[in-house]
């Protein structure tokens, strides 16, 4: 049964609250005090994810004191599309903690998502065994290091883009909202909102067009060429991509399944911060060696 904080501790409980600008700008203070993460800049690229599903809790001063947000992330797995949601923004401010807010708005989510039909549900988190209690098992991601293909005349031209430059961005969403899944055994359907935030998050990341068709997410030290993701109608193949970066690294990381890549490749465990996790009736159709790209990372 779920709690009734807004009489025990003068809270008031907001849901699907994203609209009003008062209520988000507590939302982002609580992130940016708890994580050092500016949720704010996805207000540059039209704002958050329209399909979020958020739970707070707002103390009299209009403060949000706790939160917890699912959305919609459409999968395919194993060449099947499926319905997932995932959850993020989970948060409780210090003071406010050990009084089983966060228990009770997990359990909206979680119960708002299982009415709307969703068939798996994912989550990153550092913390594993407070969702194994809910049903949740840690999903083993790998790296997939390739064999350095040979290199063609490049049939595309490639164009660095910049978020800050209009038509830049107007190419990178149109892409994304129109992009085939990089992996036909796992990957990210549709997904724009955590693919512009993670770009901005990490200066570090490239984003280059290849003609008006695809885009590509990498960064490269010298050594190793690290292949984060690719928004494109139709996936190239690695030897076009390295073609057209025009870069020739020791090693090549991908960091997604690279089952549309044209390449050869060997797996390794990937030991991040945190770990992914999943349930739901969907989940036991995830199998062998994959990763959820860092450009959908939520």
């Amino acid at each position: 049964m779920m709690a009734d904080f807004d009489r025990e501790h003068g809270l008031t409980l907001q849901q699907d609250y994203f609209g009003d600008p008062s209520a988000w700008k507590g939302l982002v203070e609580l992130l940016e005090d708890t994580f050092s993460i500016d949720v704010s800049i996805q207000d540059r690229f039209g704002g958050p994810d329209p399909t979020s599903m958020p739970f707070g809790y707002f103390d009299p001063d209009g403060r949000c004191v706790a939160n917890f947000t699912a959305f919609s992330m459409p999968l395919i797995v194993n060449g099947k599309p499926v319905k997932a949601a995932g959850y993020q923004s989970g948060a409780v401010r210090t003071e406010w903690r050990e009084r089983g807010l966060y228990r009770d708005l997990m359990q909206r989510a979680f119960a708002q998502t299982a009415a709307e039909g969703y068939e798996l549900d994912l989550l990153l988190t550092d913390k594993p065994a407070l969702y194994e209690r809910y049903g949740f098992r840690t999903l083993p991601q790998h790296l997939f290091v390739a064999k350095m293909p040979k290199l063609q005349q490049a049939a595309s031209t490639a164009r660095q883009l910049s978020l800050e430059a209009p038509n830049d961005l107007r190419l990178i969403k149109s892409l994304l909202q129109n992009r085939q899944p990089v992996s036909n055994q796992f990957a990210v359907a549709r997904q724009m909102e955590m693919f512009l935030l993670n770009a901005s998050f990490n200066s570090a990341i490239r984003l280059t067009a290849l003609g008006d068709e695809a885009i590509i997410a990498w960064t490269f030290d010298g050594a190793t060429f690290w292949l984060l993701d690719i928004a494109a109608t139709a996936i190239p193949s690695l030897a076009t991509i390295l073609s057209a970066l025009d870069v020739e690294p020791e090693r090549i990381e991908i960091c997604f399944s690279p089952d549309r890549l044209e390449c050869e490749v060997s797996s390794e465990p990937y030991e991040g911060y945190t770990v992914l996790m999943a349930r739901g009736k969907a989940a036991d159709d995830i199998t062998g060696p994959l990763m959820l790209s860092p450009m959908a990372e939520f």
